[in-house]
């Protein structure tokens, strides 16, 4: 209801001061702790420590590196090494040197046949232009090959150094033996010469002094029979042997700089000694300490700004959440309309511990268990939100939880984020929520641990088959971490719960299901001492339980709550008329106000002994308020009958007739009061019909609406149309062979042979004289 009910003074209770359970500063302050919590979490991670260093100064501290970074100095020196192990390149030029012999060969011919130069003057021609002819040659290569992909030009430059520092001196005789030549001796010999050459310039050729010994062989083995023949063959095969293997710098240099660039970088793993206590801080460390940002005088505050960033919208998705859901509906613990500031430190306790159980672990990591951080219980988190609070709510802190194990669990990586833990953590919360968020039973922890940690192996080795580090030996390690840590969750969770039950006072479904147990000692009391009431209150439960969960309220809160609601009449159990067993009714001869204040009692009665008990507050929140400050009419107009036959004034009030209240506060507390007033009313009818079920019920939603009863919770005028139908159909059902339907009534009394009229008054006779005996006794119920 909308209506708020007014104070002493008429101001309304919306302008009281409310506690610190509802107080908007202290949620503030919850949130902001929450914030505190990321940040200090997330820090150690993503926040390097800085130092107070200076040039030349001594370190007073073993300073590791906060994250890996690459050793620049000593990776251009492994690069430097790689370059100096690399051979000289060497490259193959195709000089074609059997084309050079043919043409010299052709020249001979021609300047042979010229009769009008002496052979003298043939002898100075020969040995003045066969030697330039090597050259010419080798320019006209170069000059054609220019420019081309082929040959580089410092290749072909030292082509022609090196061929021209190797050329070969032919002897001076042999130059007086060429004008002798006839036409068919040359035609002979370059056949012969081109077969030598291009023989002995097929094989790479560095050196070609040690080419040529091979030439005399090769001439000696030919179809040359003259001498002469084969000598100046021989001699220019020598002379146009040059050498076709190069060293080639550009492809030398290539070799070094790709041999660098496959060198591995130097790094330096996270963790690794930087710098040694004593050790004298060096130029180079210096500049190294800034690149890492640890220096404090030089202190970069971009990393603190992007943690504290990350943590705001961690606490958003949580503010997030709850709004939301308060938009669609107020039946979460967290999401309903008074934000109770309990759940929110109660969660902020659960993502501390959660978070602390991963850095616990993660300081466990090392080389030898590298997968050591795969033993945190990360779902305990989940599975307690779930249990304590709200499974959706549960279903988000899974989120939330996967993204901050993803970065507290990377040690040792220079990654921000790594992947399978955070899609580990996420499974195995999912897993764990999905498989509790019904639990009704301790052992349901248990099954949702090994649930836990059946999906877990599972996410694991999916992670390593799919990845480069499917070792049997590390799978097994892994697999063995994540089986533990499921039953590990389970057994915190056990542990944990009766801590967060007892000192925030919450009901979890687990406890709830506990406390209905009969043989609890308030219940086992109600029932030996008021079986009446026990049983009235197991059928309120059913009522209570059922029109509860028709609009959206906890309904196994309702059912053990009404277990529990009358338990104060155990004190005076033989005032109460479903105690009386047809019995003499003691309230015949006491004073109606003496009777309206043990009616009135049970209910303060029963929250004390609920608190001796140490009953959980939503419990006795229901036992005291179920009746809320409703009016005692009975005997408020017997008193008042009596002062009128004694003919005095009334000197009580309607407020002396009336309960102390509080007025329900919560959906649960107003629902339990409306079906222990229907149970009530319909348990005194004799017969009752479906039309009078309905006007009981619909009296009673009505008359307590316009008491304002209602007025301090937040049930809607449509949730109380939907609680009445529930309640009819409910009582229906329980109460079904003693109700009589119009079509019955018809039937009967065409069976006994009686018209519908004297059916009717006979009812009617029976009826009122029912209501008249059992008024009282539906007061005292009241």
């Amino acid at each position: 209801m909308n209506r708020k009910r007014n104070g002493p003074a008429g101001i309304p209770s919306s302008f009281k001061a409310v506690g610190w359970r509802q107080s908007g500063a202290v949620r503030v302050f919850l949130l902001l702790l929450f914030v505190l919590l990321f940040y200090v979490s997330l820090s150690p991670r993503l926040v390097p420590e800085t130092y107070d260093i200076s040039l030349g100064s001594k370190s007073e501290h073993d300073i590791k590196a906060p994250h890996q970074i690459v050793d620049e100095k000593a990776t251009l020196e492994a690069q430097e090494k790689a370059a100096e192990k690399v051979d000289a390149v060497y490259s193959n030029v195709a000089l074609h040197n059997e084309l050079l012999i043919d043409e010299i060969l052709i020249r001979i011919d021609q300047l042979n046949q010229d009769d009008q130069v002496s052979t003298q003057d043939k002898v100075d021609i020969y040995r003045r232009t066969i030697p330039e002819r090597l050259t010419e040659y080798v320019d006209s290569f170069i000059q054609s090959n220019s420019g081309s992909t082929a040959y580089s030009a410092n290749l072909l430059a030292e082509m022609k150094s090196v061929v021209l520092e190797q050329q070969y001196s032919i002897p001076e005789e042999t130059f007086y033996k060429m004008p002798k030549l006839t036409s068919d001796q040359i035609d002979e010999m370059r056949t012969v010469s081109r077969s030598i050459v291009r023989k002995v310039s097929g094989e790479p050729i560095a050196d070609a002094e040690s080419a040529r010994i091979t030439v005399p062989e090769l001439v000696n083995a030919s179809s040359l029979s003259q001498r002469a023949e084969r000598e100046i063959v021989q001699e220019l095969a020598r002379f146009v042997t040059t050498p076709n293997r190069f060293y080639d710098k550009d492809a030398t240099e290539e070799a070094k700089v790709q041999a660098k660039q496959n060198t591995e970088s130097v790094v330096i793993k996270q963790g690794d000694p930087i710098v040694r206590s004593g050790q004298v801080i060096t130029q180079e460390l210096y500049d190294r300490l800034d690149k890492l940002g640890l220096l404090k005088e030089k202190k970069n505050y971009l990393p603190q700004l992007g943690v504290l960033l990350l943590s705001l919208l961690f606490v958003s998705a949580l503010v997030g959440y709850r709004e939301f859901m308060a938009a669609l509906s107020s039946s979460s613990s967290l999401t309903s309309g008074k934000r109770n500031n309990v759940q929110w430190l109660m969660l902020l306790l659960i993502f501390a511990l959660n978070l602390l159980m991963m850095h616990l672990v993660a300081l466990a990591h090392s080389d030898r268990w590298p997968y050591i951080v795969f033993l945190a219980p990360v779902a305990l988190g989940s599975m307690l939100v779930t249990l304590m609070l709200d499974m959706h709510l549960g279903i988000v802190s899974a989120i939330l939880f996967s993204c901050l194990s993803s970065i507290i669990l990377n040690v040792g990586q220079e990654t921000l984020f790594d992947f399978k833990y955070g899609f580990v953590t996420a499974v195995v919360s999912f897993a764990s929520v999905l498989a509790i968020h019904r639990a009704s039973q301790r052992s349901s922890i248990l099954k949702a641990g090994v649930m836990a940690s059946l999906f877990g192996s599972i996410a694991v080795i999916a992670l390593q088959l799919v990845g480069s580090d499917a070792e049997q030996g590390q799978m097994l390690q892994t697999v063995g971490f994540m089986l533990v840590s499921g039953l590990f969750t389970a057994v915190l969770v056990i542990g944990l719960m009766p801590f967060f039950e007892l000192t925030f006072g919450i009901l979890s479904a687990l406890k709830l299901v506990e406390l209905s147990n009969p043989n609890h000692p308030l219940l086992r009391k109600l029932l030996t001492e008021t079986p009446g009431t026990y049983h009235h209150s197991l059928m309120v439960g059913n009522l209570s339980e059922a029109a509860a969960e028709a609009v959206g309220a906890n309904g196994l809160l309702c059912r053990v709550g009404s277990f529990y609601h009358d338990v104060g009449k155990t004190r005076r159990p033989s005032y109460f008329i479903e105690n009386q067993n047809g019995g003499a009714n003691p309230h015949d001869k006491l004073d109606p106000k003496v009777s309206a204040s043990i009616i009135i009692a049970h209910a303060r009665d029963g929250a004390e002994m609920l608190r001796q008990h140490k009953i959980p507050k939503p419990i006795r929140d229901i036992a005291e308020q179920h009746h809320g400050t409703t009016f005692l009419k009975f005997f408020y107009f017997k008193a008042a009958k009596q002062a009128e036959a004694q003919g005095v004034e009334n000197q009580w009030t309607e407020d002396d007739f009336r309960y102390p209240g509080p007025k329900a506060q919560s959906k649960e507390a107003a629902i339990v009061g409306i079906a222990d007033s229907v149970e009530a009313a319909v348990r005194s009818l004799g017969h009752p019909t479906v039309e009078q079920v309905e006007a009981i019920i619909a009296k009673i939603i009505k008359d307590r609406l316009d008491d304002q009863q209602f007025n301090e919770c937040d049930l809607t005028i449509r949730e109380m149309d939907k609680i009445a139908e529930t309640l009819k159909e409910t009582v229906i059902g329980m109460f079904h062979s003693r109700i009589e339907y119009p079509d019955d009534k018809a039937l009967k009394a065409r069976g006994e042979g009686k018209d519908d009229k004297s059916d009717s008054d006979d009812k009617k006779d029976k009826k009122d004289k029912e209501d008249k005996d059992d008024k009282g006794a539906k007061e005292q119920r009241a």
